[in-house]
């Protein structure tokens, strides 16, 4: 046999080490990790509330809009693990997880669609939802039988939400376009069935200050039925109602123009 090769049973014939490489090897120094028992915990408190405050924010802010959904436990969860760390970092925490998302009020994914789902914002304890300042309600889901939980009652908290600003909402489809004929309930009962739930919503905020409305392309954001009558309701109402719209730009670069769209709010009149 070869003296520079080592049978081993389950892995066949490897080098053997050479005395140099044995040097080289015993030579090298591993720094240890520190004991964790020895290190002293960072006097996180001890920063300006304006510094920890963008600490926390980088940690827990998303652009996402927080709603029942299967991989919470995969996203917010590990972020709110940080909650629990003591009672201040909790108080400060959590105000800035709350006041700074826009919390869905009816949740939309087909897991949590249902007559007998609770929403998100009636899950949440009374301390938690005197936080939001803003909220979405989605339009489209359903639009042929809306569930039954798609209403407003007392346990979704409306009148705890004291410093709810603003309501986002979202319509997805206007059953009362052509498109929908012979598949919809009634030409005007999506409609109606909107317009009630949002006047029952603003109704209940005591805090409103705006309303958002926003569309994909399909739903005509003026002239369609559904948009005109939740833009009446809200403007009867007596806050301030705007229009999210894309605006293109265009920036002149070294290789010429370009154009980017971004989406701008626009106050109706």
């Amino acid at each position: 046999m070869n003296k520079d090769m080592i049978t081993h049973p389950s892995q066949g014939s490897v080098p053997a080490a050479s005395p140099q490489t044995t040097s080289a090897i015993a030579s090298i120094v591993i720094p240890l990790a520190t004991p964790t028992h020895n290190r002293k915990p960072f006097p996180f408190f001890d920063l300006p509330s304006e510094l920890r405050s963008k600490i926390l924010t980088l940690l827990l802010i998303t652009e996402a809009t927080i709603d029942l959904h299967p991989q919470n436990y995969r996203t917010a969860h590990q972020r709110l693990n940080i909650f629990l760390a003591s009672q201040r970092m909790h108080s400060e925490a959590s105000h800035i997880f709350y006041s700074r998302h826009t919390f869905r009020l009816f949740p939309t994914h087909g897991r949590y669609f249902g007559n007998r789902i609770a929403p998100l914002v009636a899950r949440l304890p009374r301390r938690y939802r005197a936080c939001l300042t803003s909220l979405e309600l989605r339009l489209g889901p359903g639009w042929g039988g809306p569930p039954k939980s798609w209403r407003v009652h007392e346990k979704l908290g409306l009148g705890e939400m004291e410093n709810l600003r603003v309501l986002k909402v979202f319509v997805e489809v206007d059953p009362s376009q052509d498109i929908f004929k012979g598949f919809r309930t009634g030409k005007n009962f999506y409609t109606e069935f909107s317009r009630k739930l949002l006047e029952d919503i603003t109704k209940g905020l005591p805090g409103l200050h705006k309303i958002e409305f926003d569309a994909w392309p399909s739903v005509m954001m003026k002239g369609g039925t559904l948009m005109k009558t939740l833009v009446s309701q809200a403007k009867a109402l007596g806050v301030n109602v705007c229009l999210l719209k894309d605006l293109e730009t265009v920036a002149k670069t070294t290789g010429g123009f370009c154009t980017s769209v971004r989406r701008e709010s626009i106050l109706v009149s």
